[in-house]
């Protein structure tokens, strides 16, 4: 099932938890764990045996569990029974704080090549906007909503989204920051990251490589991280001189479990990357306590997580959609997707329950994104609020080079330099994400 299409009000669930533990109280968890589960000390890994290096999820005991030490949760396996037993015991007076079933991922765009027809379309627009706005008002005065309409196309020498977030013109590079992509992989051989600093790691038991088979986490390293001179076309990757982190948590059938995604969070935290993109979710309208805390400490840790909004909407037959998990938590900062006009993408999903902490934060190009691609193809052009969180994501890594902030001051640097849309809040936020 392919949740960009299907929107469900109830998660998939793998069999196993997620025990969330309280700040600085792991000891006392785990023997919580083993009192009403009985899952071991012995049976559970740590993130900390492995250091930096992520856990090897063929080592987690198929009776037991591991321990995320970055993070403060474990994922286990567990009778639901037991697992119930125990979350009748989490609370804040507890060293447990919540007990919730570990959920399925999935990649979020649409795999659809941009028509010759969808081109024509967006050169004759932009042609129409340009005579429009070449004859405005006498004295040259500016006329906002032709400037905020005007479109924005692919040039020889970059593509559209990073035109309209300025990053075409910005003198930073990201030198100096770690940016994490969880996703499907990376395509390792591809000639734009030919010499590129690149940690790998699979966190999808049974794989062994964080080689990108299906094309998406090849898709969004290129726009956050791509090469500042690709080896065909124009330059689409934004943060081309960051150190790239590349953790698979999706399969190459493009799905994955939660547990992997929290592993590769708490790696991504271990190796101090300021910045981890997830163009991931489902299209569930809760959110979870362990995706809630997992982003609030990795912002105290000086991490921020960007996260797609979700897909699951149908504008133009009046279907807005929700934000979905795991953008929806107030922690994670969620991106929609914009065309190059500054219209929300068809699919774009729009905040439903603010008071929830649904909200979309901010806006990126997501229509017409071409970036890199699994060879022989080498580049391709789709849609996604997944192709709007690179864009996001390479842009906090220039700000994090150019500013020095962190964590919750990056999010705060990437909201108040945001370009500001006559559109509404729940759609896009405070506005088109602006490079330094």
């Amino acid at each position: 099932m392919n949740s960009e299409f299907l929107a469900q009000s109830e998660p998939e669930s793998t069999g196993r938890y997620i025990v969330t533990f309280r700040e600085d109280a792991s000891t006392e968890a785990v023997a919580a764990l083993e009192n009403f589960t009985g899952v071991r000390d012995s049976d559970l890994v740590r993130s900390a045996d492995f250091q930096d290096s992520g856990i090897d999820m063929d080592q987690v005991p198929s009776e037991g569990g591991a321990v995320l030490g970055n993070l403060g949760m474990a994922v286990v396996n567990a009778a639901p029974d037991a697992a119930g037993a125990l979350a009748m015991e989490a609370g804040e007076d507890s060293a447990i704080l919540a007990v919730e079933p570990e959920g399925i991922m999935y990649a979020l765009s649409e795999l659809k090549g941009v028509s010759i027809d969808y081109l024509r379309g967006f050169r004759d627009c932009a042609q129409s906007l340009y005579t429009s706005a070449s004859s405005g008002s006498p004295g040259g005065e500016e006329d906002t909503d032709l400037i905020e309409a005007a479109a924005f196309l692919d040039s020889p020498t970059h593509t559209w989204g990073l035109i309209a977030t300025k990053a075409a013109t910005s003198r930073f590079s990201g030198q100096g920051i770690n940016v994490a992509v969880l996703d499907t992989g990376l395509f390792l051989s591809h000639p734009d990251f030919v010499g590129r600093s690149i940690v790998s790691r699979s966190f999808i038991p049974g794989v062994a490589s964080a080689n990108d088979g299906h094309g998406h986490g090849t898709h969004c390293t290129g726009t956050a991280c791509g090469a500042f001179k690709p080896a065909m076309g124009p330059r689409y990757g934004i943060a081309y001189k960051a150190n790239i982190f590349i953790g698979k948590v999706l399969s190459d059938s493009g799905s994955g479990g939660d547990g992997g995604i929290l592993a590769a969070i708490d790696w991504a935290v271990a190796n101090r990357c300021q910045v981890i993109s997830m163009s991931l979710g489902a299209d569930v309208p809760s959110s979870t306590t362990f995706y809630e805390t997992a982003g609030q400490r990795a912002l105290n840790a000086g991490s921020l997580i960007v996260a797609a909004a979700g897909n699951n909407a149908n504008r133009s037959a009046g279907n807005f959609g929700f934000v979905g998990r795991p953008a929806n938590s107030r922690t994670f900062m969620a991106v929609g997707a914009l065309d190059g006009n500054l219209r929300m993408g068809n699919f774009s999903a729009r905040d439903t329950a603010r008071a929830n902490g649904t909200a979309v934060d901010i806006a990126a190009p997501g229509v017409a994104v071409t970036s890199s691609w699994p060879m022989p193809t080498r580049y391709r052009s789709i849609n996604g609020t997944s192709m709007a969180t690179p864009h996001v994501a390479g842009i906090a890594a220039l700000w994090a080079q150019s500013s020095g902030a962190r964590g919750a001051a990056l999010w705060q640097q990437l909201i108040t330099s945001a370009r500001a849309l006559s559109l509404p809040i729940v759609d896009v936020g405070r506005g088109l994400v602006q490079a330094p």
